[in-house]
């Protein structure tokens, strides 16, 4: 289970730091992530970006559009976790919080 982590850092960082590219990488897992991963190398696959000067090509809007819909229950789901009451005002370890929000989602989705 992946434990949970002040939000204080940068994620490409974070990820450097704990080796989960890497990991992703030797296991060939392929991993959907935004802008900001662009050229984090082994399996990240990110959306693809556009020159100032120019628009991108239909196929690469396509291809954006396929990754954003892939991604958006990911993304959906941690904001809704955001929005929760309880983690505003936790004073407890983020790793005990892992453990809440794993209890949490599994109500949500079982209920």
């Amino acid at each position: 289970m992946e434990l949970a982590r002040p939000a204080r850092r940068r994620p490409r960082r974070e990820t450097r730091e704990h080796g989960i590219i890497e990991a992703c990488a030797q296991l060939d897992l392929e991993v959907l992530a935004d802008k900001g991963y662009q050229g984090a190398g082994g399996t990240v696959i990110t959306p693809i970006k556009h020159r100032p000067d120019t628009e991108l090509s239909d196929k690469h809007k396509k291809s954006n559009r396929v990754h954003a819909a892939l991604r958006a229950p990911v993304e959906r789901t941690i904001s809704r976790i955001k929005q929760w009451r309880i983690f505003h005002h936790a004073r407890i370890s983020p790793n005990k919080l892992t453990s809440a929000a794993a209890a949490i989602l599994t109500l949500m989705i079982y209920t």
